[in-house]
């Protein structure tokens, strides 16, 4: 029992983790249709920043100027690289392949500036654990869902209670008809845009916290885990990739605590599990667990 505890504990806080990241592919593709294949190199991006500034200007300075920064770069991509392919609906498909080579270029670059080493962010936790009755629990995993929790809370608030969330979801209902009601789709794109930069860069702070070794190239690919959890839950819906992003977190932890116990499905199946939960899902709803006929766009 206390295994299993200590599983579900870990799967919430990586889930929570997760969802930063899934929100930040359903916010683009509300804004814009494009599904952002960019977001791993964003994610290692703003943990790199982190890990080289830490040591001038203190964990939540460089935490800060990591977020800014990543946000900028994000919100950049999308002015001078993916809006110029145009705005029409018809052109999301085009955008969408053109962040696979952002992607490639900017995990490239990193990676040449990482090369093997393992980095460290600095993060105030450090390896410390809490004890919660029969169950250990790494005091950066408490911190994920603690923090995750407040940030995730203040996204939901920003899409129900400021201007930009009401443009942002009659975007999402309809691009044509929303610009000519007068919303400008440029400024919803951009924010949307830095707002999924800022929450990758959050994210990698608690990707690469203990007990993980630390950042290292290869980080930015686990961003590729939340994908699955924003397809689970349905492109267009943020609660959708909070759901989603606790069940691909929780299922991930659970089949890595009991892998000994599942070797008939052969060694590392935990990497690809997630992918399977999304398949059986999909099977029995195509559009996604919180998906409408709105999200038939993808």
């Amino acid at each position: 029992m206390t295994a299993f505890l200590d599983n579900v504990l870990n799967g919430l806080a990586l889930g929570a983790v997760y969802a930063l990241v899934a929100l930040g592919f359903v916010v683009i593709f509300k804004a814009s249709g494009v599904l952002s294949f960019a977001h791993g190199s964003l994610l290692l991006l703003g943990g790199y920043l982190t890990a080289v500034l830490h040591d001038d200007l203190g964990f939540l300075g460089a935490l800060a100027v990591a977020i800014a920064t990543t946000a900028a770069v994000a919100g950049a991509l999308d002015r001078f690289l993916l809006q110029p392919v145009g705005m029409d609906p018809r052109a999301a498909h085009v955008q969408t392949i053109v962040t696979i080579g952002i992607d490639i270029v900017l995990l490239t670059d990193l990676a040449r500036r990482i090369g093997g080493d393992l980095l460290t962010l600095g993060d105030p936790w450090g390896d410390s654990v809490t004890t919660l009755g029969p169950v250990t629990v790494a005091d950066s995993r408490l911190a994920a869902i603690a923090v995750s929790a407040v940030v995730i809370g203040g996204v939901f608030a920003l899409f129900r209670f400021t201007a930009w969330g009401l443009s942002l979801r009659a975007a999402a209902e309809d691009l044509e008809a929303a610009a000519l009601m007068g919303v400008r789709l440029s400024r919803v794109r951009a924010v949307a845009w830095c707002l999924a930069g800022a929450l990758a860069a959050l994210a990698a702070v608690f990707l690469a916290a203990f007990p993980a070794p630390g950042l290292e190239r290869s980080t930015g690919q686990i961003a590729l885990n939340a994908f699955p959890a924003a397809i689970l839950g349905g492109m267009a819906s943020p609660p959708g990739a909070l759901a989603g992003s606790l069940l691909i977190g929780l299922t991930e932890a659970l089949v890595v605590g009991y892998q000994s116990d599942l070797h008939v499905l052969g060694e590392g199946f935990g990497d690809v599990a997630p992918y399977a939960v999304m398949v059986l899902v999909l099977l029995v709803r195509p559009t996604g667990l919180f998906g409408g006929k709105g999200a038939a766009r993808v």
